[in-house]
């Protein structure tokens, strides 16, 4: 099953993982220290909440980390991959990467306003360790690369 991905950037974890639980009659499928996950089955999206009080300073633009398709295999990566390149969209892939507690393989594509989007699947579960988030270049596009002190203060991980 493929679903949306919804990142937010929030200035309270625990606030916004107690609002959320409400807002859909689900608990967290994952909680790390500035970062919880809710895998939801209706409607079927993957919200991902980000403590981030400095980006949600600015607003409701600021709540926006990024958006995402979990896809349900690394094959899924790949085809999405090409089906991009074709349509002559510059795309941006990593794969194996450690990013957001999780050893994932994604491709980031921007829409013409710069939202970065991100089809990824996730292959494995990854140690609570946020130098092995920070290594990624997670969230963000290759582009975008958080050191790891970044990473490390400002909680910019996701799935």
């Amino acid at each position: 099953m493929s679903r949306v991905q919804l990142a937010l950037n929030v200035a309270n974890i625990d606030e916004a993982v107690a609002f959320y639980s409400k807002l859909f009659q689900a608990e967290p499928a994952k909680r790390r220290p500035g970062y919880a996950n809710f895998a939801i089955e209706n409607p079927p999206l993957k919200l991902v909440l980000i403590e981030n009080a400095d980006a949600r300073g600015s607003g409701v633009a600021g709540a926006l980390n990024h958006l995402g398709v979990e896809v349900e295999s690394p094959e899924m990566v790949v085809s999405a991959t090409s089906q991009f390149t074709a349509d002559g969209l510059t795309t941006d892939v990593q794969d194996q990467t450690t990013c957001c507690y999780a050893v994932q393989d994604k491709v980031w594509v921007d829409d013409p306003d710069g939202a970065p989007w991100e089809i990824y699947t996730v292959l494995a579960d990854a140690p609570d360790d946020t130098s092995l988030v920070a290594n990624a270049g997670c969230c963000v596009a290759e582009n975008n690369v958080v050191s790891a002190s970044e990473a490390a203060t400002q909680s910019v991980c996701c799935s």
